[in-house]
């Protein structure tokens, strides 16, 4: 697949961002939403585009009487699990606990159960005044190396972000920069080079970029809620400890 990086078109490979989910991180989060209160858990939307099947089994181990799901056909699934499900309750579990979400201004009560991840496709060397992806809404004011990365609008990486949001990238936020394309997009190393492969992560995870979807409701005025469903949705899934 083709895209405009820095006014050159790259050929790059159209693979998925990973939605990385930590088994430690939601049995965490799961007790300490269950022991808050609450005794049913919004599982809606996939469970919030984490996958609603582990998702069911960890919250109800902690002690949640039911899971709120969408359809009928996802209440008998997990009734064959063991797991007990509706689709008219009132959920009361607090989900930003369960999922490890931050608040509108950053703070994370338990660790984010998902964290996002692209990972550098290639990476180039621009100077001072070269544009950047399709439009050039961005040129750079100095010499640099960017990267192109894995993930784009179709996966959740919304078009906002460009210009706007960051990324971490061995431990160190880097901006997002140019326009956000189908399936990649452009981030400054700001002068570091990484090989091809290396990840990147977008929000979750224990590092600087845990609390990111919280800069991200913001730039785009969408809810964390709804982000972090499109993101997990449109991901490959994996799990970690």
């Amino acid at each position: 697949m083709n895209h405009e990086a820095d006014g050159a078109t790259v050929t790059c490979s159209s693979a998925l961002p990973r939605a990385v989910l930590s088994r430690s991180a939601l049995t965490g989060a799961a007790a300490a939403a269950v022991e808050a209160g609450g005794r049913i858990a919004d599982l809606r939307r996939d469970a919030w585009g984490h996958g609603v099947l582990s998702i069911a089994h960890v919250v109800s181990a902690a002690g949640a009487l039911a899971v709120l799901v969408d359809s009928d056909d996802e209440v008998a699934a997990l009734a064959a699990e063991g797991v007990t499900a509706t689709v008219d309750a009132e959920p009361d579990i607090d989900s930003r606990v369960l999922y490890g979400l931050p608040d509108a201004d950053g703070v994370l009560v338990t660790r984010p159960v998902l964290r996002l991840t692209g990972r550098v496709l290639s990476t180039k060397r621009l100077g001072a005044g070269d544009a950047v992806s399709y439009g050039y809404t961005y040129r750079a004011t100095r010499n640099t190396v960017v990267a192109l990365v894995t993930g784009g609008y179709a996966q959740g990486i919304v078009r906002a972000l460009g210009n706007h949001a960051y990324v971490e990238v061995d431990g160190a936020l880097r901006p997002i920069i140019g326009r956000v394309a189908m399936d990649v997009c452009v981030v400054d190393l700001q002068g570091e080079e990484r090989p091809v492969g290396t990840e990147v992560t977008y929000f979750g995870g224990a590092g600087p970029a845990g609390p990111a979807l919280a800069r991200w409701s913001a730039l785009t005025g969408l809810g964390i809620g709804e982000l972090v469903t499109v993101a997990g949705a449109h991901a490959e899934r994996e799990w970690e400890v």
